[in-house]
This record gives C-alpha cells, structure tokens and sequence, in this order.
C-alpha cells in the first residue's frame, strides 16, 4: 500500500483529467519516473503561468497524448521540484496531503506541504 505524507493510505488526486505518472488518478511514482510526480496540487493562474515560463506549458491541450490542458482548480500530479521552484518564486499551488505521495518529503518538508495545504482538517 502506497503511502501519503501523513503517513495513511495514499488517496487519489485526479479522475478528470486522469493525472499521476502513470495516468491512474493517483500521484504514484516507481523508479520509471524521473520527475516525481507526487505532489497533489490544485492549479492556480499564477503557477500555470510560471510552469509556462520554465518551458513546461500545462494548458495548451496536447490531443495525441490524451493531455486536455490544465486551468485553474484542476488537480494534477506535479513534479515535486516543480513545486519546490514554486514555493521559492512564491506561486506554489495549494496541494493535497492525503494525496501527496510520500515521496514528497525527499525534497520538501512536510511543514512547507503543510503551508499550502487544503485538507489540513485532520492535522494536530
């Protein structure tokens, strides 16, 4: 059973559109996903105009590989130092902790997940 950063079954992000390296709704990842897409975030305005301006554009639709584009208030599995990048430039998304996988806290903290979190209802 994969696990999220609070350490409880890992829950899924996104059905539509389907999200997670391996397009199962979920922020899995395995050793074929060298981006770490384990961070359950929920876009924003300003990070999809950051992603554009690293050179990874999340909004145009890409139709030969199913992508629809992302706008903002999709959920979607991010790239955990896309993230980070975020949180430094000060537009990190708002994320999910139940679905953040916990393979997140490799690269951040789980006070700076905590910062940003939505689903905070259940945390001391």
């Amino acid at each position: 059973m994969e696990k999220n950063v609070l350490g409880t079954k890992l829950m899924p992000c996104c059905y539509s559109p389907r999200t997670g390296f391996f397009r199962d709704g979920y922020c899995s990842t395995g050793p074929e996903d060298r981006g770490a897409h384990v961070v359950c975030a929920v876009m924003t305005e300003a990070f999809l105009q950051f992603s554009v301006s690293k050179g990874n554009d999340l909004i145009t639709p890409i139709p030969a590989y199913q992508f629809p584009g992302l706008k903002e208030g999709d959920k979607w599995c991010l790239c955990v130092l896309r993230w980070k990048e975020a949180l430094e430039a000060g537009v990190a998304p708002p994320l999910l902790l139940e679905s953040t996988h916990e393979a997140a806290l490799e690269f951040v903290t789980f006070e700076e997940l905590k910062l940003y979190a939505l689903d905070t209802e259940n945390l001391e």
